[in-house]
């Protein structure tokens, strides 16, 4: 396979990914094509490239540069904006599930804490609360879990992932 055959592929394959990560087919489309690039590139050239608009170049860059996956590459003497994206896989996984822990774990927990202490006391009461006591402490065990992964040595981090995919 060509080279840009290959290229086009993986970036379709990411974008197609995205969507199983929580994130828009777009943005990880987006992130793709900075993580393939060898230089840093302007929203022009990513709107040319993956054949989006301005608007949707911009506000997924924007997001991916919120995220920390990309960072904008300041050129001395060019007034266009070029981004590049985060290379190094240990640092990509772990903002990643920084992002997801944040817009989806925590809001979670934090719902289950209010909802964990319903008043009344039968039969069905108690039941809701065992449920949601029960997925209370598997939401607190794995958000306590990615807070490890995430604080872990890269190497550790890589090592561990590669024996739980074997």
């Amino acid at each position: 396979m060509e080279l840009q055959k290959g290229k086009e592929r993986f970036i379709q394959s990411w974008g197609a990914f995205g969507s199983s990560w929580g994130i828009n087919r777009t943005m990880a489309q987006v992130h793709a094509l900075l993580l393939v690039s060898q230089e840093s590139l302007t929203a022009e050239e990513i709107m040319e490239e993956l054949q989006i608009s301005r608007g949707n170049a911009n506000m997924n860059v924007r997001t991916l540069i919120d995220w920390g996956l990309v960072y904008k590459d300041l050129k001395p003497g060019e007034r266009k904006e070029y981004f590049v994206a985060e290379k190094e896989m240990s640092q990509v996984v772990k903002k990643i599930i920084t992002e997801r822990k944040k817009k989806e774990l925590e809001p979670m927990i934090k719902i289950l804490d209010e909802i964990s202490s319903v008043e009344g006391v039968c039969k069905e009461s108690e039941e809701f609360c065992k449920v949601v006591s029960d997925i209370k402490l598997f939401a607190s065990k794995a958000d306590t879990m990615l807070d490890k992964l995430v604080k872990a040595d890269s190497n550790w981090l890589i090592g561990t992932f590669l024996k739980m995919v074997k």
